[in-house]
């Protein structure tokens, strides 16, 4: 769902490019040989859309419908908690998860091994905000979410299924020393409150309306979820527990998607945190 969000999560700073380990010039080939065909493919499609009077990577003005009919609101509810769903109980499954990497801040990230031989990622951390603050920054203000991400150039609704449930685009940015490459993300996104905890769960879908765009490889999300709590000895923070599952695709080995995908999630809890400094900073100024 998410954010990569979150989702969200492919851009990996030239600092993580050199802690890597193993990476065999076969690995950088196999990068390298992706990169030209997306370029090539992304050459051939922006010239169909420019004969077409279409802006490139811009879908057609009718794809986007702001008011789904009652079926398809119903249809992408029961699929976004459906998705959550899953990821629940891929949290709740104790057995084979390893820690993959513990932060000084106190953060620690802990994969496990799914069918299908992919690997999740699971994320431990303390955001220094409230529920309803973080809730707010990444489901209620998702659009605005690559003005503190630089690893997002963009997120758009797409529809509006009533306050808890969303259809977005995402795409990740373009950056120097990005491993995975710039990938593309139609999900649908789905929140739950209860109590001092809110959920936001989600899973990649597909709408005929909304095909692949030019020049990016289409990444699949989920099922994934994201678990806020207010900690009990100061509700002012938050318990934040991420599952990151996502399929890359692509012609990516596994051990580079592997040693990415995490260090990914640090990026964004980096990012996330200044991002919340620089709001309370805002926000005592003005006071």
């Amino acid at each position: 769902m998410l954010p990569a969000v979150v989702k969200l999560c492919c851009a990996i700073s030239y600092p993580h490019l050199r802690s890597i380990t193993g990476l065999q010039r076969t690995a950088v080939a196999v990068i390298g040989q992706e990169l030209t065909h997306l370029q090539r493919w992304g050459q051939v499609q922006h010239l169909i859309g420019t004969h077409a009077g279409l802006k490139h990577n811009e879908p057609k003005p009718e794809v986007i419908k702001p008011v789904p009919s009652k079926e398809d609101q119903l249809l992408y509810v029961q699929q976004g908690q459906e998705a959550m769903r899953k990821a629940l109980c891929l949290l709740e499954d104790t057995q084979g998860w390893k820690v993959e990497i513990t932060e000084s801040e106190g953060d620690v990230i802990c994969s496990k091994v799914i069918p299908g031989a992919r690997k999740v990622f699971r994320l431990e951390a303390v955001m220094d905000a409230s529920v309803e603050e973080l809730y707010d920054i990444l489901f209620v203000r998702v659009e605005e979410m690559h003005q503190w991400n630089p690893s997002i150039q963009h997120i758009r609704v797409l529809k509006h299924v009533g306050p808890e449930t969303l259809i977005t685009h995402e795409v990740s940015a373009e950056t120097a020393g990005n491993l995975i490459g710039q990938r593309d993300f139609l999900s649908v996104r789905h929140s739950c409150k209860k109590k001092s905890r809110v959920y936001l769960g989600g899973a990649a879908i597909q709408l005929e309306s909304f095909p692949p765009q030019a020049g990016f490889v289409r990444a699949e999300d989920g099922p994934t979820c994201i678990i806020i709590q207010a900690l009990e000895e100061d509700i002012g923070k938050s318990h934040f527990t991420w599952l990151l599952n996502m399929d890359v695709k692509g012609w990516l080995p596994k051990s580079i998607v592997n040693q990415a995908l995490p260090r990914a999630q640090l990026d964004f809890t980096r990012h996330l945190r200044r991002h919340l400094r620089r709001r309370l900073t805002a926000s005592t100024t003005l006071g």
